[in-house]
């Protein structure tokens, strides 16, 4: 198991006061503000989030807020949040994981008793108890959280819009998402990775992002991005994006200075019929429409790869591709494709 720590982030009082009480072994301060910001127990919000989950500075974070309800050993506590930080993608894993230690901390109101929970899943791949329920490893397969977002919810929402979402990830563009509530945004950012199944790479997903000047600077080292944000506010901030999706609208927007990389033509308009064609099937799959996108992302590639063959250390050139006479937005598809499959000659 991937985890290199766990913590028990925080309690909220009666008094509305959050405390910062177990951490196991350590995080920095740094990291401990973004995991503090997450767990909504410092915020006025009266909205609590059962489950939350996220990626900061290469670290993926899942939060489990529990309502504490009388009668508990947990005298004068509200609320509490435990925090498990780990390399690897996998929500359900970890939500199911931290749901076995919430128990037990309501049980016990002691953080020794989590730690011995947390150790035997660490050296043993499972933590049993009769009464606050078992957890096993090897019943999380990270191929099943990576399928687990659906493609075809995605499709039903934007239709042949889609091929935007789809042009952007190919290209490793940087992808904003909209929504007030953040269980929206985890459902929808989380579905959106599987368009790209060739790469199977999930880092990209940034679901739960604030405005805040340490996530932002986090966010902009990164290549290209799906981010998820609550505040409306990032509606006005274009230099985050070259493709904002107001989910409640059902919106996709290009921003001005991407509008060339991102021009739609002839080619993309055959990819989206054939995204919309599969995931409209009734008879197939959330697996299978991902199966025939990546069919066709892979006969895309081929292509490109055998253009690419025919130039020098088998890269591609502009001037090769110029020589093919395709139609300029497929020629501009192409190029900045080769350049984010490291496949251009520069």
């Amino acid at each position: 198991m991937q985890v290199h720590r766990t913590c028990l982030s925080s309690e909220k009082d009666m008094n509305g006061d959050t405390l910062w009480v177990w951490c196991y072994p350590s995080v920095s301060t740094e990291l401990r503000e973004v995991l503090l910001r997450k767990c909504c127990l410092t915020s006025d919000s009266a909205v609590l989030h059962a489950f939350v989950f996220g990626q900061y500075c290469r670290t993926w974070y899942y939060v489990s807020t529990v309502d504490v309800q009388e009668p508990t050993v947990l005298k004068k506590v509200t609320h509490f949040s435990i925090v498990i930080t780990a390399k690897d993608f996998n929500p359900e894993k970890y939500a199911a994981f931290s749901r076995v230690l919430c128990r037990m901390y309501i049980k016990h109101g002691n953080p020794v008793k989590m730690m011995e929970g947390y150790i035997a899943v660490l050296t043993k791949g499972i933590c049993q108890s009769d009464e606050n329920g078992s957890f096993l490893i090897k019943d999380y397969d990270v191929r099943k959280a990576y399928l687990a977002g659906s493609i075809k919810d995605v499709v039903s929402q934007f239709g042949m819009e889609t091929i935007i979402l789809y042009t952007a990830l190919m290209l490793k563009k940087r992808i904003v998402i909209y929504h007030p509530r953040v269980e929206a945004l985890l459902e929808f950012t989380r579905a959106l990775p599987a368009l790209t199944w060739h790469r199977k790479d999930w880092s990209i997903l940034h679901p739960y992002v604030h405005l805040e000047d340490r996530e932002l600077e986090n966010l902009r080292m990164c290549t290209g991005y799906v981010a998820g944000f609550v505040d409306p506010e990032v509606t006005n901030r274009s230099d985050l994006f070259e493709v904002f999706v107001n989910l409640p609208d059902s919106e996709i927007t290009i921003s001005q200075h991407a509008k060339e990389a991102m021009a739609m033509g002839k080619l993309h308009k055959e990819i989206g019929h054939f995204i919309v064609q599969s995931a409209e099937d009734n008879d197939r799959t959330d697996v299978q429409v991902i199966k025939d996108i990546s069919m066709k992302t892979k006969e895309i590639l081929s292509n490109l790869v055998s253009l690419a063959k025919e130039g020098e250390d088998a890269k591609l050139t502009l001037e090769a591709l110029k020589q093919r006479h395709f139609p300029p937005a497929t020629e501009n598809f192409l190029f900045h494709l080769a350049a984010a499959e490291q496949l251009l000659k520069i």
